[in-house]
């Protein structure tokens, strides 16, 4: 887990984003404030990662794109090192998005291919664009998409389950209640989720409904779980407005599911083996 908060400013929680390491391959899920940052904490240079995949479009789950783009073309190997073209992957706009940030960034583009000899492939973005079904297929490490619902307003929006070898993990996505999540998360040995839930003082503010309506409640993403039966249950992006009690999210999950339960924090690990899952706690 790279990021595991919101738009919070909260530097113990970066934005979303989440690394996947397998079949010698490193696959960023989405790209969040600081994904940088965290990639390096995690111990690799940002021209190590070899594929990016977006979950949508809202500003904490891209806002570190451009950096995580630009930094692993940088030529010093333990920062950058990329000598390719950036790979990314993620639901129709992703395109828009890409071009987006190659006009904004086109002068720090000419000047490094120039001033510091950067590749000139490494700059080009490579974009997949797809919603459903495998996107990712490489080294026996399988990425398959598809769609939930984050809101009645809101396009383009997936979750991904990554499966390699007899082992799999479930990322949601931002979502409501949705049985495409149930679904894919069935039989997974890891299933991240987000979750939304306010206080009784934000309850009553006319946005908190619209930010609620969202994302998926304590007892709904407990119905999830109960359905995954998965090594691990795991709280990433919690949306608590009004800063309510890690308790009381815990204790309203408990009504639905009483699994095995993990509340995410940046830089915690997850180990996927023949002798099951392990839990390696946070080290900032």
């Amino acid at each position: 887990l790279l990021g595991t908060g919101t738009p919070g400013l909260y530097p113990a929680r970066f934005s979303a984003a989440n690394l996947v390491q397998a079949g010698g391959m490193n696959l960023l899920i989405d790209a969040g404030r600081g994904a940088t940052l965290r990639i390096g904490q995690a111990g690799l240079a940002v021209g190590d990662i070899d594929a990016t995949f977006l979950t949508h479009f809202h500003s904490d789950h891209v806002s570190g794109l451009a950096d995580v783009f630009m930094t692993g073309y940088i030529t010093v190997p333990y920062i950058g090192g990329r000598t390719e073209p950036f790979q990314l992957y993620g639901p129709a706009g992703t395109q828009q998005l890409a071009d987006g940030i190659l006009t904004a960034h086109q002068w720090d583009i000419d000047t490094r291919i120039v001033d510091e000899k950067t590749p000139e492939a490494a700059t080009k973005i490579e974009v997949h664009e797809a919603e459903e079904g495998v996107v990712f297929d490489r080294n026996g490490l399988r990425v398959t998409a598809f769609p939930v619902h984050h809101g009645d307003n809101i396009s383009h929006a997936v979750g991904y389950r990554i499966d390699y070898r007899d082992k799999s993990v479930l990322i949601s996505g931002d979502t409501t209640f949705d049985a495409n999540v149930t679904a894919f998360a069935k039989d997974a040995d890891l299933v991240i989720h987000e979750v939304g839930m306010a206080s009784q003082k934000m309850l009553e503010h006319p946005a908190t409904a619209r930010v609620m309506a969202h994302h998926t409640s304590p007892e709904d993403v407990g119905r999830v779980f109960a359905e995954a039966s998965p090594d691990y249950a795991v709280y990433s992006h919690m949306v608590l407005m009004g800063n309510p009690p890690i308790a009381e999210v815990i204790r309203r999950t408990r009504t639905t599911y009483d699994g095995p339960l993990v509340i995410g924090a940046d830089l915690m690990r997850f180990i996927l083996s023949d002798q099951g899952t392990t839990l390696v706690m946070a080290d900032q």
